[in-house]
């Protein structure tokens, strides 16, 4: 009888999920540490929220198939529906609305967390990606939606950017609905593809964009994506609209008299910043930045938008009869992070231990003795964790770029000294135990 073959699992991630190595991480705790100064300096109060809500908590509905649509990752637990979130606004709209009495008004918070979306992946485009989120919760005032603004600007150039290295875009969506009116587009849905077509204006381009707001577009893969069914006239009717080079709406030109007090120069009015989600009503503002970038293959590209955000004065009020305006903005951390490592060259010292190599084993209190010494100096070091010879323990040494390693035999212990190899240099000498700590800080 055939024996059954055993199949192996993959090794491989799912298409839109990375293993993240210990440079990215360094430099993604470095942005981390610059965001949370810069949140404390302009007094806004850490939140965390969970990373699973009620999908329709989220804003994403059940359609007529047996689970929730596209966009996010969801199972059914005791008949209701669980979803994975989409970003950290919705979130946040619920704990606002469940604890509406306790917080103040207006409630500023800021939160990094994870989130997930269930959509194809392309280059920098992740389907799991950490985010960061400011907003104001509970005001009108258009200072809150210029502030975000100005204190992104303070991140990225507290993070090694130039003036020169980012512009923020904004707009507002009161210039969308003005074109609706004007296009006499009245269907939600239709309303909704058209948003999402022109956010893609900045990835795509306009002439790919233009198919998402017709008939619809199909991509390299063969992936067919539904357009807005827009006729010709009024295709060409938006085209002109976003050449205009002066707001006319007045949430937009308080905003930008707000910067001036500010002394903020580094934005630009951009009709084209369409923002895909539907819950915004007022301003909105993206990110952009402006070098060039090598992706995955190798190619030269345009890196763009890192971001942004806007105003969602009614997203509160999903959850009861609540009057709670406000507005947030965004960076996804990971492409902002994949950006940075491109444009400087960090320096990055990863920590690596010095290793007390195992002659014999009965010789284990010795070696914890100068472990102990070592690690109450704030020495990192180990014992060599694995079993074999010598020879195998310096390949470990070497393959984790140990600073240096100490020999401690039984010649040694009776000497009251250790054999130190840095292994930088390949140069060995005799120290006495007491001096070990010295000589080794000699070396890191």
């Amino acid at each position: 009888m055939e024996k059954e073959k055993k199949l192996k699992p993959s090794k491989e991630t799912p298409s839109g999920f990375e293993d993240r190595q210990e440079k990215e991480l360094l430099i993604r705790d470095f942005v981390i540490s610059n965001i949370k100064e810069v949140m404390i300096k302009y007094g806004f109060q850490y939140l965390e929220t969970p990373s699973f809500e009620y999908t329709d908590s989220i804003g994403k509905f059940l359609p007529d198939k047996d689970r929730p649509g596209e966009g996010v990752f969801s199972f059914k637990d005791e008949n209701k529906w669980l979803s994975l979130r989409y970003d950290l606004t919705a979130p946040l709209a619920r704990y606002v609305a469940k604890n509406f009495n306790e917080i103040p008004k207006p409630f500023k918070r800021y939160q990094l967390g994870t989130v997930w979306r269930n959509e194809k992946p392309g280059p920098g485009r992740y389907r799991e990606f950490l985010q960061f989120d400011a907003d104001y919760v509970g005001t009108k005032s258009l200072q809150a939606d210029a502030e975000l603004c100005v204190l992104i600007s303070e991140i990225l150039e507290k993070c090694g950017l130039d003036k020169a290295d980012y512009t923020v875009k904004i707009s507002s969506r009161k210039f969308t609905d003005k074109l609706f009116e004007q296009l006499k587009i009245k269907s939600k849905e239709q309303k909704s593809t058209t948003l999402r077509a022109l956010d893609k204006i900045d990835r795509l381009g306009w002439s790919e964009a233009k198919k998402l707001l017709g008939d619809g577009r199909k991509d390299k893969s063969g992936d067919y994506t539904k357009g807005a069914k827009l006729t010709n006239d009024q295709i060409k009717i938006i085209e002109n609209a976003l050449k205009s080079k002066n707001p006319d709406s007045e949430d937009v030109l308080e905003i930008i008299k707000i910067f001036k007090a500010y002394n903020f120069e580094n934005y630009k009015f951009d009709p084209s910043v369409i923002r895909g989600l539907e819950y915004y009503t007022g301003p909105i503002f993206e990110v952009n930045l402006n070098f060039e970038v090598k992706n995955l293959k190798g190619q030269t590209i345009q890196f763009g938008s890192i971001g942004g955000g806007g105003r969602y004065d009614n997203l509160v009020s999903n959850f009861g009869n609540f009057e709670c305006p406000a507005t947030g903005i965004s960076i996804g951390l990971d492409r902002f992070v994949f950006a940075l490592m491109q444009k400087k060259d960090f320096k990055t010292k990863s920590v690596r231990p010095v290793i007390i190599c195992v002659f014999d084993q009965n010789n284990t209190k010795q070696y914890v003795e100068i472990l102990n010494k070592l690690r109450s100096s704030n020495i990192s070091s180990e014992i060599y964790p694995g079993e074999g010879k010598l020879k195998k323990q310096m390949e470990y040494a070497n393959k984790i770029e140990s600073p240096c390693v100490i020999f401690y035999g039984d010649d040694e212990i009776k000497k009251g000294e250790a054999k130190l190899r840095n292994l930088k240099t390949g140069e060995e000498k005799s120290v006495k135990i007491e001096n070990l700590v010295n000589e080794i800080k000699k070396i890191i």
